[in-house]
């Protein structure tokens, strides 16, 4: 097979005079002359320069844009504007032909929720390229800061019969014939003919198994698919996502947080030392799009600036208590301008109240601690009362400009008795999870963990703005599509 150059290195070349040969896709064709090449190496094009006269017409005819050509040639030194480099072709191979007439990526701006619905070729634009190069180096970043600190990496089940945060959403995996579904003698579905025996679902997260492993390793941490069959169509929200969780033994809700913070800075620091040329187009994208909004919607920082901001600060740390004193003298709530009022202990924050906290008041990433129990999961730590008599939990989120919650953790509830009252308060069966509470019976100990919703953080870095952009193929309500 014929060695190719990647275009990313030819660019950095002075190697003027070597023979090159390289292959990728057409983006433009100008004058039966000049073709921009890209073959997704880099977000940048090389320009591949032919001498039409001695190419036959047809094989011209066939240089369109999305064909995949291979061009071989010398390298020589570009005398035009925007390039260092070209490649003075003498030989141009169709590696396959792409129908101008068809071909839906033209060398024009398409918009974002048009290229959604063409999801399999939207990764050729350079929107999406920066996008999932960004993606990649977080995903890389997130496993080297883990094994950096000796956490062991988790597989734990996609298929599952619990549900971790006790919220019901969850996809149902079955074998069973909905056509003639098998009925026990009070018209209940019988699982017990079904593959696995029982009732099963799709994930939502992958914490309570992972709590077993940290209850071994000390420091585990799973990265894996998630699922949430929520009905909802925000820029926020998808029905299939990934997730980072670490579980970590002899840990408390300090532990935690300052992991967390460690690991949100690690991951963009990251990404802002290996992803130079992918953050300063999106940065530009993100800033001509802030031109077309009015004066007052428009970001207050770019989004590099946005980077940087949250490694230089640390993390403003503050109890619900505090937030909710916070938010009942705040402008917005005092004016009636939030959507969900704030008047009283015990309300459940939402979106526009977490980002009043992080954009307005403290003006950098905040975490939030100790919210009131009934408000949060079952394996949560108790605290003990406050002086009011309020019990809450040793929960944290940590909340970012422009997205909200971005890390919602907590220490666990290592004692077996307050946890399996707690169940029972809830009405969570305990025999259902008899293994989890075996964690407690056996060597129990303080232990901590959190989850980060993947796709949120590659939004956050990437300025997207919605979360449906940031993954490959996105699944959303009556959306399955690719």
């Amino acid at each position: 097979m014929i060695k190719r150059q990647q275009i990313k290195d030819l660019l950095k070349s002075t190697a003027f005079g070597t023979e090159v040969t390289v292959m990728g896709w057409v983006r433009t064709f100008r004058n039966n002359q000049f073709i921009a090449l890209n073959d997704g190496s880099c977000m940048s094009n090389i320009q591949v320069v032919i001498d039409f006269n001695n190419l036959p017409d047809e094989l011209l005819k066939r240089i369109t844009t999305g064909a995949a050509i291979s061009a071989t040639g010398n390298l020589v030194e570009s005398l035009g504007k925007g390039q260092s480099v070209e490649v003075k072709a003498t030989t141009v191979e169709i590696l396959g032909d792409s129908d101008p007439e068809k071909f839906p990526l033209q060398p024009k701006k398409h918009s974002l929720e048009f290229l959604r619905e063409i999801a399999h070729l939207r990764f050729r634009t350079n929107t999406f390229n920066a996008v999932f190069k960004v993606r990649h180096a977080l995903a890389f970043a997130i496993h080297q800061f883990y094994n950096e600190r000796g956490f062991v990496y988790m597989h734990t089940p996609v298929i599952t019969a619990s549900d971790a945060e006790g919220a019901g959403e969850m996809f149902k995996v079955t074998t069973l014939d909905f056509d003639n579904t098998p009925r026990t003698e009070d018209g209940k579905v019988d699982f017990s003919q079904d593959f696995f025996a029982r009732a099963t679902n799709l994930t939502v997260s992958g914490q309570l198994e992972g709590e077993l492993a940290a209850m071994a390793f000390g420091k585990i941490y799973t990265f894996g698919p998630t699922f949430r069959a929520e009905n909802s169509n925000t820029t926020r929200h998808l029905a299939e996502f990934w997730m980072v969780e670490p579980e970590f033994a002899f840990a408390d809700l300090e532990d935690n947080m300052q992991l967390a913070e460690d690991m949100m800075k690690y991951v963009i620091k990251y990404a802002l030392d290996h992803c130079k040329e992918e953050l300063e187009f999106l940065n530009t994208r993100l800033a001509e799009e802030d031109k077309q909004k009015p004066q007052n919607e428009r970001s207050e920082f770019t989004l590099l600036e946005k980077l940087d901001f949250c490694l230089a600060n640390d993390f403003e740390r503050l109890t619900y208590t505090e937030a909710i004193k916070i938010l009942r003298s705040s402008k917005p709530n005092q004016k009636k301008q939030f959507k969900y009022l704030i008047d009283e202990w015990g309300a459940d924050l939402q979106s526009e109240h977490e980002r009043f906290l992080v954009e307005k008041h403290f003006k950098k990433p905040v975490i939030l601690t100790d919210y009131p129990a009934d408000i949060k999961s079952f394996y949560m730590r108790q605290n003990e009362p406050d002086a009011e008599g309020r019990q809450t939990v040793a929960a944290m989120d940590i909340l970012f400009p422009g997205i909200g919650e971005m890390i919602g953790g907590s220490q666990r509830e290592e004692r077996l008795d307050r946890l399996t009252k707690r169940m029972e308060d809830l009405n969570i069966p305990q025999d259902e999870l008899w293994w989890y509470l075996d964690t407690r019976r056996f060597g129990t100990a303080p232990h901590a963990g959190f989850g980060l919703g993947f796709e949120r953080l590659v939004l956050f870095v990437t300025g997207m703005t919605n979360i449906r952009d940031v993954i490959a193929f996105p699944r959303f309500p009556k959306n399955a599509e690719f």
